[in-house]
């Protein structure tokens, strides 16, 4: 193992990754644009907010592919099937912790339980495991997690 294997990995993950969910919005199995949910966060403007986005997700990747192999090198195993089993642990906690609770306390254009439509034009919040943005995106959202993963684990274990 080395961190090589997990920068590559983590990079061709993230291309993965964000081509299925972009795939999924366009093949109208979701209404989840992850980049204009990021990007927003620092742009009103909405072409800056998904270039943003886009950035930031690619950022957040890699940072995850770094973390998936501090845990492979901290147990001393890693390989696909590993990263595919870290990539569904990592695509629960996006649609619950993260996306259903923390973002929309940190988005400043986000709708809360508690904001009135009135106050200001908000984003729909995703809601648990997203599905205020259609039946199908915690299945897309899952699916491409574990590719993630086994993408990231797959490039550490043939790193060395």
């Amino acid at each position: 193992m080395n961190i090589w294997g997990a920068i590559a990995g983590g990079f061709v993950g993230t291309l993965v990754l964000t081509t299925a969910l972009s795939a999924a919005g366009e093949l109208g199995l979701t209404r989840m644009d992850l980049p204009f949910l990021l990007g927003t966060m620092v742009s009103s403007d909405r072409s800056r907010a998904k270039a943003l986005g886009y950035a930031m997700h690619f950022v957040v990747g890699q940072l995850f592919a770094l973390v998936y192999f501090g845990i492979f090198s901290a147990i001393g195993h890693s390989g696909w099937w590993l990263g595919a089993a870290f990539g569904l642990g990592h695509g629960l906690f996006a649609g619950t912790a993260l996306v259903n609770v923390l973002l929309p306390v940190m988005h400043p254009r986000m709708g809360t339980a508690s904001s009135a439509a009135a106050d200001r034009p908000l984003l729909e919040p995703p809601g648990f495991m997203m599905l205020n943005y259609g039946r199908r995106t915690p299945l897309a959202t899952i699916v491409a997690h574990v590719a993630y993963g086994a993408i990231v684990g797959g490039f550490i274990s043939l790193a060395g």
